[in-house]
């Protein structure tokens, strides 16, 4: 019986955690990053994320006059611009 107990616990507790997780998961990608959130993550420097606003070459929001990043967005704009996937490039 006691077995049976730990079991229901420890499924209890795993359910729970995929539940944590998943919400976790949501929460980060719907994060904001400021300027130098954004610098960090990319590991760039304020004065560059600061150049591609200035130049609109970055997706960003507006909060008052400060900059923001949806960390969603910067991800898919980074894959947008990822290179040496694998794919043949018939260019060269």
């Amino acid at each position: 019986m006691r077995w049976v107990n730990v079991n229901l616990a420890d499924e209890i507790a795993n359910r729970v955690l995929c539940i944590i997780k998943s919400q976790l998961s949501k929460q980060l990608e719907d994060a904001l990053f400021t300027v130098e959130t954004l610098a960090e993550y990319l590991q760039v420097s304020k004065q560059w994320v600061y150049e591609k606003v200035h130049c609109n070459e970055i997706p960003y929001y507006k909060v008052g006059k400060y900059p923001r990043f949806r960390k969603s967005k910067i991800d898919k704009w980074l894959k947008e611009r990822e290179r040496g996937n694998g794919k043949t490039n018939k260019y060269r």
